[in-house]
């Protein structure tokens, strides 16, 4: 019986999957990864973007928002810093961004290290919602009494829009995680000077946090207090077109951008056995596809994030073996059948980013050799 992903693309796109050429050799420690090595040596490279040491946003936010048509600008380049997220990730969360300009802030833990403070990565917070409630309770009148509209459909994650914030630039918060704060935090994108207007609003939410019970509690367990807030993906909405016909996704960003694009979205499935049978049961569900074009459903896979902040190599590296059995090697399969016409691969680290394109005819170009370790960025 012939797969209901005939004739169709899949792309693959892997955050934080690239570690740079210094921590390579750690990363991929006894990685046996024949499937993705001969992806890799017969593949077409349609794009690298090597990105620059301090850009606040990170490769794989910038490529799915230009693929989506969110950003003001086509460029590739390292220049190109957009990644106008925020009402995107409001709409994924159940809110509605309208016209306005939106930020995400989150609740996060700075650390004081010897001379400077340093952001802990939130998804270690464990940050509960009910903690993250009460914590809202606090801070939300304090936002307010300054005139900032906020939203807040998900407990830890608040979207924030004020006329005082229309300039301010924010960096992602696994951007800045594990590094010093000062270079990191927001500023006047016109001017690079620091925002008066947030630095007021973030230190009002400090200082009602210190001491609060949750803290409190959450210091008793051996648990990080949380003790600021974080801003980043300021942008407003605009109409999107979708180069996918159905997106599988966890981030609130590429959910929200299928959304308002009107393209299916889903969790992503365990495996590439479980994407055809999620294909097969919804091949009809998407009304905005162009019938006359290829499908293309996008899969954004991220095991790869904590480990990768954490450098907790070990865990990266049973992620990464992980998807050679999950994906790289019945992906591999299903070309040389047939039954996937293309397969294209983002990957991406914390400055840049690689995209490949491979098909059935070029498994068969076996004079191309390029290897893995060809695609780490400096």
């Amino acid at each position: 019986m012939r797969s209901i992903m005939h004739a169709n693309r899949l792309h693959l796109l892997l955050p934080f999957a690239l570690p740079a050429a210094a921590d390579a050799a750690t990363a991929l420690h006894d990685i046996r990864s024949a499937a993705l090595d001969r992806l890799i040596a017969r593949a077409t490279l349609l794009e690298r973007v090597i990105g620059e040491d301090f850009q606040r946003t990170l490769p794989h936010e910038r490529w799915i928002a230009r693929q989506f048509g969110a950003t003001s600008s086509s460029s590739t380049g390292a220049a190109a810093d957009e990644a106008p997220l925020a009402p995107y990730m409001l709409r994924a969360d159940g809110g509605e961004p309208g016209d306005a300009t939106w930020a995400c802030v989150q609740p996060v833990h700075v650390r004081i290290a010897h001379d400077h403070l340093v952001l802990i990565d939130p998804a270690s917070l464990e940050l509960s919602d009910e903690e993250a409630g009460a914590l809202l309770a606090v801070a939300r009148p304090l936002i307010e009494e300054l005139g900032v509209r906020i939203e807040a459909p998900r407990p830890a994650r608040w979207y924030l829009s004020g006329d005082d914030f229309g300039t301010l630039a924010g960096a992602s918060p696994l951007r800045a995680s594990g590094r010093n704060i000062e270079i990191w935090l927001p500023h006047e994108a016109h001017s690079g000077e620091r925002s008066r207007a947030w630095m007021k609003l973030q230190n009002e939410v400090q200082m009602a946090w210190f001491g609060h019970p949750v803290n409190e509690a959450r210091e008793a367990r051996g648990l990080p207090a949380v003790n600021s807030i974080w801003f980043h993906a300021q942008g407003a909405a605009r109409p999107l077109r979708s180069p996918f016909t159905q997106v599988f996704s966890d981030a609130a960003a590429t959910r929200g951008l299928a959304i308002t694009a009107d393209v299916r979205v889903a969790a992503p499935p365990a495996s590439f056995a479980a994407l055809n049978a999620s294909a097969g049961a919804n091949a009809n569900t998407n009304t905005n596809a162009d019938t006359n074009a290829p499908a293309t459903t996008l899969v954004e896979l991220d095991p790869f994030s904590a480990p990768y902040i954490q450098q907790d190599w070990a865990r990266w590296n049973a992620a990464f073996a992980a998807l050679q059995g999950d994906w790289f090697e019945p992906a591999l399969a299903a070309l040389e059948s047939g039954a996937l016409a293309e397969l294209g691969l983002t990957l991406c680290g914390d400055t840049g980013s690689v995209t490949l394109a491979v098909t059935r005819g070029d498994l068969r170009k076996f004079w191309r050799r390029r290897v893995l370790a060809s695609l780490f960025i400096e």
